[in-house]
Order: structure tokens, then sequence, then C-alpha cells
């Protein structure tokens, strides 16, 4: 019987640590949510899933004018004229834009709305706030590009309102992630 008994204090000594942070999220999650709370989940989920049909939307849109760009010949870019540009010229480079301007943001989106609606959990919220970086380089990929092109003194290039609403998508994103993160852990 002592033998047993010491079997199960090993076992127990021997369960993972859970930090305190996620302790305090384990016992906000245990406890009963208020309607202030649910409402405000509610907006979060009704925003994110906006992003949905927003993202698309910006991957459509121009992005900038160029003029006279050795890849870009066209008087308007968008992400999805610009990978099919790309996909000719460099394969590499297009796989890399697929992934940071379509992949990402759409993946991340989706899982957010997995979290929203209980079907992972919230300690999905780590991938979802890497997910958003990688979207968010590309952003940079694409200013890059702008300033470039600039720089060079070859043609033209202007930012178009496509730029826009996709880095306001990506940044959207970001801070429903975050306030998600902050409600779920607040209870």
């Amino acid at each position: 019987m002592l033998a047993g008994t010491t079997h199960q204090t090993k076992r127990l000594n021997t369960a993972p640590k859970r930090s305190e942070h996620s302790r305090q999220c384990a016992n906000a999650l245990a406890a009963r949510p208020s309607i202030h709370h649910l409402l405000q989940m509610a907006w979060l989920t009704i925003a994110n899933l906006a992003l949905i049909i927003l993202f698309p939307v910006a991957w459509m849109a121009p992005l900038a004018r160029a003029g006279l760009l050795p890849f870009f010949d066209l008087d308007e870019m968008s992400v999805l004229s610009a990978i099919s540009v790309l996909w000719v010229e460099d394969l590499f480079l297009a796989l890399v834009v697929i992934g940071l301007a379509l992949v990402a943001p759409m993946l991340k989106t989706l899982a957010l709305a997995a979290i929203h609606f209980g079907r992972i959990g919230p300690r999905s919220l780590t991938v979802v706030e890497i997910l958003g970086k990688l979207a968010m380089a590309d952003i940079f990929l694409i200013a890059t590009y702008i300033v470039l092109a600039k720089g060079v003194g070859v043609g033209r290039v202007d930012p178009a309102w496509g730029l826009h609403l996709f880095t306001f998508c990506v940044a959207a994103s970001m801070l429903i992630t975050h306030l998600t993160k902050a409600r779920l852990c607040s209870q």
C-alpha cells in the first residue's frame, strides 16, 4: 500500500508546471463570463469575420500605380497581379509573397475565428500572433519595393488605396488578436 502511494505521489510531482499567466487564463476561462464580456467578444468575432471578406478585396485592389519597372509593366498592380508576374519572372519570390500576403493572413483570421467559436483553445493564440507578424512582413516587403523603385529613378511609383486597405486589414487583425487575448485572460 505504501508503494502505491509513493507511485501516485511521483506521478503527481511529474506533472508539467504551468506558468502563473497560464493559470490566470485557465481560471478566467472557468469563470462565468459577464454580458459585457460576451458583447466585447461578439464585436471582436464580427470584426474578425469581416476580415475574411476584406482580405480578398485588398488582394485585388491596386497597391500601387507603377510605370516602367523591370518586372511590372502594369499601370496598377495588386497583390494578385504582382503574384502572376512574379510567377513567370521569379518563382521563389512569388511563393514568398503567396505565403506572406495570402496564406498567413487568411490562416490567422480563420484560426482566430476558430478560437472565437470555441473550436480550438486559447493556447493557439501564440501561433495566431506569429502568423500576424508574417503578414506584417508582406507590407514591409511591398513598402520596400516602392521605396526601391522610387530611389532607382526608373519610372514612377505611387501607393494606391489597396496598400492602405491591406495595411488596415493586417493591423486590424493584429489588434483583434491582442484584444481577444486580453479578453480571454480577463473574464
